[in-house]
């Protein structure tokens, strides 16, 4: 009984401050990817390519362009193919959850704002939905810092991001392992609220440019399901002095 007690009393005594070292961790975990969201400025190029169950490829031409504006991250998304699948896509993130996305397709006169309800599937399926062009996850209220894990031979942080009532997101959680050394995720786990769906997303050739942490390739699968999407960019810009009009209805329904 005495070590019971005494073992009660250390962890009394002992829990606010574990409590406040873990938020204090949490913190220096987040803001590295936050700070990456809130400083971009780039333009990239490079192709979707969907893999279907029998290892067919389908490839479609991108270009992204993003920037932070205060307050806000826009993402203009242009895909080229042919018919109905040419899309561009005008996605923005919010810090207090209230993001939008806003489509075009050739000979439409204004955009159209993309009901919620679409927002996880995607132009080429539900592998790749249009929110997870966004990263919203880090501003997320409820966050975790579950582990110092490995993935691979990298060394990470596991983040577990839970939104709030006032985020609007399909997904129930967001599990990111984060390299422990640049802040960048190198896998990510996105569980579907109305399913319990996993969605994953593996990032390879990580690579630094004029100072900014990216990706060359982000594979996305559906677990259980055969078949993936690709995201490939080939060349970009990380200082691109992007302004307003880039992102304007004008450019979005300019085909």
């Amino acid at each position: 009984m005495r070590v019971f007690l005494a073992a009660l009393a250390a962890a009394l005594l002992l829990g606010p401050a574990a409590i406040a070292a873990d938020l204090h961790d949490v913190h220096a975990v987040l803001a590295r990817p936050k700070e990456r969201l809130q400083t971009a400025d780039f333009r990239a190029t490079g192709r979707f390519v969907r893999i279907d169950d029998k290892g067919v490829r389908t490839s479609y031409p991108i270009t992204l362009k993003v920037h932070w504006f205060p307050g806000i991250l826009r993402v203009l998304c242009e895909i080229g193919a042919t018919g109905e699948a040419r899309i561009h896509i005008l996605l923005e993130m919010r810090p207090n959850g209230q993001d939008s996305i806003h489509v075009a397709h050739p000979g439409d006169k204004s955009p159209v704002t993309l009901p919620f309800e679409s927002w996880s599937s995607g132009p080429f399926g539900a592998t790749f939905g249009y929110e997870d062009f966004l990263e919203p996850q880090y501003f997320w209220p409820d966050q975790v810092l579950v582990a110092e894990t490995k993935y691979g031979a990298r060394d990470c942080d596991l983040l577990k991001s839970t939104p709030g009532p006032a985020n609007r997101t399909h997904y129930s959680e967001i599990q990111s392992w984060l390299d422990r050394s640049i802040g960048y995720p190198v896998y990510v786990e996105k569980s579907l609220r109305a399913t319990g769906t996993i969605k994953e997303f593996t990032y390879y050739g990580l690579r630094q440019n004029g100072g900014v942490w990216s990706a060359s390739q982000v594979e996305a699968k559906i677990r259980g399901q055969a078949g993936s999407t690709l995201l490939i960019i080939d060349r970009g810009s990380t200082k691109a002095n992007l302004t307003l009009r880039d992102f304007s209805p004008e450019q979005l329904t300019r085909f």
